[in-house]
């Protein structure tokens, strides 16, 4: 069976704007945080979540299931949220983001939060343990995957590109990673800084599968993680041609929105645009 045939993308779009909502929650509750570069990835993470991925949050440390790795661990509200709206933790501990104590640190660490499959953060490195862990699936023989999330910006890392050459050598066609390519990084723009130049073109060029996409596009993505569980004996890049903050205006048109402070009017406006995206699909499915 076709994965188009089994994920319902109205219901995955519907899912996205969720995970953006609790995610502009998460933020605002804490007042400032790395809010551009969790939004750009919350489609992708929704169609992973949303039907793609073999995992079962009543259960999160099944041995047999699918694993992901945020690799840019500042985007780990988005995984957050998309976690909590599946029922692998309380709702109520999203509020709770980044606070002392707290079970949902900046950065994803699997010792603390259900459903985190690698602690990440120190960027590149979650590269490596994507890599290891695609290794370990093979060896086991049930048939999981690994996906990985970098961004653009940590493509600067040379760790990458030795991860790419390790998994294409070790043909991990278990392995697919997503690069979210937003086109800034912590203090500006990737072209001023390292331009990365055609990424595809890049992974190409190391033997990889690699495709661009619209990383907003739903169905682009849907489809893009199809024609790359079908190349055999050779590892898949997708790169998420994105937007830093996607899908929330105000985030959206800060030049600098790596990490931002988040309270006051441009969160009371950003609250109510995802809530009333999220109203618009609910009304449009109910139609349907």
């Amino acid at each position: 069976m076709k994965l188009s045939d089994s994920v319902n993308l109205r219901d995955v779009e519907i899912f996205a704007a969720r995970i953006r909502l609790e995610t502009v929650r998460q933020v605002g509750k804490r007042g400032f945080g790395h809010l551009g570069g969790a939004l750009s990835v919350a489609d992708a993470l929704a169609v992973l979540y949303g039907g793609v991925m073999r995992v079962d949050p009543l259960s999160p440390d099944w041995q047999e299931r699918d694993r992901l790795v945020m690799s840019k661990g500042h985007a780990g509200p988005s995984l957050y949220s998309a976690l909590a709206l599946l029922g692998y933790f309380p709702m109520d501990w999203l509020a709770t983001l980044n606070q002392p104590g707290t079970r949902l640190p900046s950065h994803c660490d699997r010792r603390l939060t259900p459903g985190i499959d690698m602690t990440t953060g120190s960027l590149g490195q979650g590269v490596s343990a994507a890599m290891g862990l695609a290794i370990a699936q093979r060896m086991d023989g049930a048939g999981a995957r690994t996906y990985l999330f970098v961004g653009d910006g940590e493509c600067n890392e040379g760790q990458v590109w030795e991860g790419a050459l390790f998994a294409r050598q070790q043909k991990l066609d278990n392995l697919t990673m997503f690069v979210d390519n937003n086109r800034k990084q912590l203090d500006g723009r990737v072209e001023d800084i390292m331009d990365m130049g055609d990424i595809a073109a890049k992974f190409t060029s190391f033997g990889w599968n690699a495709q661009s996409i619209d990383g907003s596009d739903t169905a682009a993505i849907l489809g893009a993680i199809e024609s790359a569980h079908a190349a055999a004996g050779v590892p898949s890049c997708i790169v998420l041609n994105t937007v830093k903050g996607a899908g929330v205006s105000a985030v959206e048109n800060i030049e600098l929105n790596h990490h931002i402070p988040f309270e006051g009017d441009i969160f009371d406006t950003a609250v109510k645009e995802c809530e009333s995206v999220l109203a618009e699909l609910l009304a449009s499915k109910g139609g349907a």
